[in-house]
């Protein structure tokens, strides 16, 4: 079964499901998480897309992000996700959402209402290796110049949330 996504309107209402690709062709709407994992020295885990990723392969993002699936939770997926991909389950908090758009070269445009959850977590991760190449963890800071000195090696979404979150998350870390 291909993976659906919800879309939404404006303020975030569900108006119907369709599969994820075809939304990201049409520049669809739709929901969608972020979710943002701090450890207790306060460094964020950023992980690099696999290689084999359709779009953004080897890029650094945010700890997880992905789409809710019909009928489960913002935190439920979050969660969900962070075990799939990272190998690891941590209590979350949504603590904003936003709208954003981020066309790729593929033709591909994600456009989404971004629910944005943060954690914590301080063992090692177990990643997928299907989903994620590496991860590394980086103050805010670092990772704030590192993206204004280098931004060809995060991917567009995670800029984009990053600037909208920064001042918001440091106020939870």
């Amino acid at each position: 079964m291909k993976e659906q996504v919800i879309l939404v309107d404006q303020q975030d209402n569900p108006i119907g499901l369709m599969e994820k690709i075809e939304a990201h062709e049409k520049a669809l709407l739709h929901r969608a998480f972020s979710v943002f994992v701090f450890n207790d020295k306060n460094e964020l885990m950023l992980q690099q897309r696999a290689a084999e990723k359709y779009h953004s392969p080897l890029l650094w993002t945010n700890t997880c992000c992905s789409h809710q699936r019909d009928g489960e939770s913002n935190i439920e997926a979050g969660k969900r996700r962070l075990q799939e991909e990272m190998g690891f389950s941590c209590e979350l908090e949504e603590v904003f959402s936003f709208i954003y758009k981020a066309p790729f070269d593929n033709g591909l445009t994600e456009h989404e209402y971004d629910h944005v959850m943060i954690g914590r977590f301080n063992d090692e991760p177990i990643v997928n290796s299907e989903e994620v190449a590496s991860y590394k963890w980086m103050p805010l800071v670092e990772v704030k110049n590192d993206i204004e000195n280098h931004p060809e090696r995060y991917t567009a979404w995670f800029k984009i949330i990053f600037k909208e979150s920064y001042d918001k998350i440091s106020k939870y870390i």
